[in-house]
């Protein structure tokens, strides 16, 4: 009598051979690199970071002043300053308007002290605190005018958050004439939320400006400088450009308040304070005391971007504010102001010392030239009003600085008829980069990494200007900087980098955002006044620019780009310069994929590569100012024999695989 087979065994043996049909199909149907037939050159710049004073990412951020409106400039000038009353006393603490004596900056503080009335105070919150660290030195300083007849001494005291003094000195000024007063002091003490209180004790009247208190580890030591931890977190991903101040505060809410680059340098007392075109710009975001001081001016980000390898890439605005709010321009007749301020720009880059703008640099501390290559005309402008006035300024720089490369743009969208006709209009105009933007959800990403395959190769290049994957709405606080927004991303990328012969620069956006004073998610970079971190996208931006290579290969199954079969994508480029091979492969699917990789190449291959790895199970999961390592990449060594590499691909991945040829 036959007994009959188990039901169970029979769907065991099924799924085994199942899994070891797929598991043939997929070593029979290999990856295969072209490693001897290297494509484009990838340019140096493919990849760099994008820079905008949103979510408070200079003032309050990378510009490590402590002070909030120093210099008394805010529409509402006590903003940030509250009067501390030792006792009843006719003591005045007034703001001063100069006027037309100091356009640039006008207004300044008095206090009044009559003899018996004891001390006074005032109390500077800072940008929502200040991120105080034990046993650091905090440099002092104040701009002073006193009377002869005054005697008035100034006790700087630092205060935490529940008010117990961690610091503390004291500056005793005098003279009539304007002056700065110096003095430093070493935190006892690390808070999250500090403030800084000035009692002014003697008789007398003071008159005072620039109030500032600076930390003295700044980026590089630099007295009144950077905040090392942002600035360190740029340099860590080699960026090949910065692109700077932005954005849309560019173009301003109208033309009055857009960015003028010569109001930035120079003396910081004398640079031209302006609201923050980001200051009411969402009504669930608010941020009433959002201005732009420009202690972080043009001269500093060209140091910035000389400082971290990265090439400048200055925008101006081109006589247009921004089409969503004002939609003001200035007329074509008007626009010969605009277009010197372009002109002046590449002088005072690159100028000798002897030049007008040239000398003003060397005189700023740097006498050898910028060598700006790139600049910027407009901001996400779009319609025939940009066009026209593009190509002015086209006009105008190729005649004098033909090496210049300009920027031009298509719009805000990546694919509406304002992007069609925009495209149409630049087949005409050929500028040497059209920058192009895409905020969109995390699928449209994934949908679209074979973008640029099909593009026409006689057309113009591709700067990727602004890119994110949105989760949620933008500037709602569940739009986060989660896994499967940084996946898709990088899935994307991989398009990117395949298409380096027309993409030619890349950067995510916005770049900074403060925890307690955002206005914009997601970003790249959060911190508070005390820590930062890199989110996801922050480590996927990187492991592409720090494994960057000099040429495209090709990586083909099935004589096909990897563009999403099997939820898998993937680059490869060889570095010649290391003599190594560069995989990136996503898998966005959920399950293990098991791939051989066959190395096309007459070289020997080493026995040993790097593999790194930056994964997370769940595509819901985002780093935290409290969790800020919850998704980091990982290496470890591979042992490799031969030209076929068998490679198991984790779920929700990006993996980075570096060969060495002998």
């Amino acid at each position: 009598m036959k007994m009959k087979t188990p039901l169970f065994k029979v769907l065991t043996c099924f799924i085994i051979g199942c899994l070891v049909v797929n598991i043939n199909a997929q070593k029979v149907n290999p990856i295969v690199v072209s490693v001897d037939k290297p494509e484009a050159g990838i340019k140096p710049t493919m990849w760099g970071v994008f820079f905008e004073d949103i979510n408070f990412a200079a003032d309050g951020g990378i510009y490590a002043e402590l002070v909030k409106n120093r210099s008394f400039e805010f529409y509402k000038s006590r903003t940030g300053w509250k009067v501390d009353v030792a006792s009843k006393d006719s003591s005045h603490f007034l703001i001063l308007n100069r006027g037309l004596l100091n356009e640039a900056n006008p207004r300044f503080a008095r206090v009044t002290i009559k003899e018996g009335s004891g001390k006074f105070g005032i109390t500077n919150s800072g940008f929502r605190g200040m991120g105080i660290k034990q046993n650091i030195q905090y440099n002092f300083s104040v701009l002073a005018s006193l009377p002869p007849e005054s005697n008035i001494i100034l006790r700087v005291e630092l205060l935490t958050e529940k008010g117990e003094k961690i610091g503390e000195t004291s500056l005793s000024p005098r003279g009539k004439d304007w002056k700065k007063y110096e003095a430093s002091f070493v935190a006892s003490k690390s808070d999250l939320r500090s403030s800084l209180r000035i009692w002014f004790e003697g008789t007398g009247t003071i008159d005072f400006d620039m109030v500032s208190l600076f930390p003295g580890d700044t980026w590089k030591g630099r007295p009144n400088g950077l905040r090392a931890d942002l600035v360190q977190l740029l340099a860590d991903l080699k960026p090949g450009f910065i692109r700077f101040p932005g954005g849309c505060i560019v173009e301003g809410y109208d033309l009055s308040t857009r960015y003028q680059w010569k109001n930035t340098i120079g003396n910081v007392e004398n640079r031209h304070l302006i609201v923050n075109r980001w200051n009411t710009e969402f009504r669930h975001r608010p941020a009433p005391d959002y201005y732009q001081s420009f202690g972080l001016g043009f001269y500093e980000y060209f140091l910035l971007a000389e400082d971290i390898g990265a090439e400048p890439l200055p925008i101006l605005n081109c006589g247009m504010a921004c089409q969503f709010n004002s939609a003001e321009l200035v007329p074509l007749d008007q626009l010969d102001p605009y277009i010197q301020d372009a002109l002046d720009l590449i002088e005072f880059a690159n100028g000798s010392s002897e030049t007008k703008w040239g000398k003003i640099r060397s005189q700023m501390g740097h006498p050898a030239p910028f060598n700006m290559k790139y600049l910027g005309i407009g901001n996400e402008q779009w319609g025939p009003q940009y066009f026209e006035r593009y190509s002015l300024f086209e006009k105008a720089v190729n005649a004098k600085y033909p090496d210049i490369n300009l920027v031009s743009g298509t719009g805000p969208q990546p694919d509406d008829e304002l992007f069609k006709s925009a495209v149409e209009s630049l087949k005409t105009l050929k500028p040497q980069l059209v920058d192009e933007h895409y905020y969109r959800p995390p699928k449209w990403f994934r949908d679209n990494a074979a973008r640029y395959d099909n593009y026409d190769r006689n057309s113009f290049k591709i700067f990727a200007g602004e890119f994110a994957a949105q989760s949620f709405y933008t500037g709602s606080p569940d739009n986060k900087n989660n896994w499967e927004c940084a996946l898709s991303e990088a899935a994307f990328m991989t398009g990117l980098e395949r298409n380096a012969d027309v993409v030619n620069m890349v950067s995510y956006a916005p770049l900074f955002a403060h925890v307690d004073a955002w206005q914009w998610t997601p970003d790249l970079i959060w911190f508070d006044n005390l820590k930062s971190y890199g989110t996801a996208n922050y480590y996927v931006q990187k492991l592409f620019s720090t494994n960057k290579g000099t040429n495209a290969l090709d990586i083909l199954q099935e004589n096909k780009p990897l563009t999403g079969q099997q939820g898998l994508y993937a680059s490869a480029v060889i570095d010649k310069k290391s003599g190594e091979i560069i995989l990136k492969i996503v898998n966005t699917s959920a399950d293990v994929q098991s791939k051989s990789i066959l190395l096309q190449t007459a070289k020997k291959i080493n026995s040993k590569a790097l593999i790194t790895v930056l994964k997370n199970e769940k595509l819901s999961t985002f780093n935290s100012i409290d969790s800020p390592e919850l998704i980091k990449p990982v290496d470890k060594e591979m042992q490799i024999k031969g030209k076929n590499i068998e490679i198991a691909l984790d779920p929700y991945s990006l993996t980075v695989l570096r060969i060495k040829m002998n």
